[in-house]
């Protein structure tokens, strides 16, 4: 099998699952762009900005948007950090922490959907699979391979 056609697999159930989540979390006031941020948040409250940016590889511009939206909107609060003022450490509201399971059901539906027909011994070649693929983008993106 061609290799070249697997990164356009993965986009696309990227984009069929970002039109999805958009979706579904709209019925809960939030945005499919929000649910990386408010998990990765509520998992780690108090982690910095920078920290965010770094551990889900977006930008640190779009992260400061984003969590700009998302305080405005009520669903995270930014404060400095006592020791250096320059780091904007970020928790979950108890409005998102309420959330959190529709958050979570609405990952879980998608993820019924996707693997649907599949047996639970190919689910976890999948997922071995998929997870060394990330493996090595994330080994690139953090300028460790050569």
């Amino acid at each position: 099998m061609e290799t070249r056609h697997i990164m356009r697999y993965i986009n696309r159930t990227f984009r069929c699952g970002k039109l999805y989540r958009n979706g579904a979390l709209a019925k809960i006031g939030l945005e499919g762009s929000d649910q990386p941020f408010i998990l990765h948040i509520c998992h780690n409250p108090g982690i910095s900005q920078e920290q965010i940016a770094k551990e889900i590889y977006i930008d640190k511009s779009g992260v400061a948007r984003r969590l700009a939206s998302l305080e405005k909107r009520g669903y995270v609060r930014r404060e400095s950090d006592p020791q250096d003022k320059r780091i904007l450490r970020v928790y979950p509201t108890e409005r998102v922490l309420e959330m959190l399971p529709s958050i979570r059901g609405t990952l879980a539906e998608w993820n019924g959907r996707i693997l649907e027909g599949f047996s639970e011994e190919e689910k976890e070649q999948l997922e071995s699979l998929l997870t060394r693929v990330m493996d090595n983008a994330i080994r690139w993106a953090d300028g460790e391979a050569e």
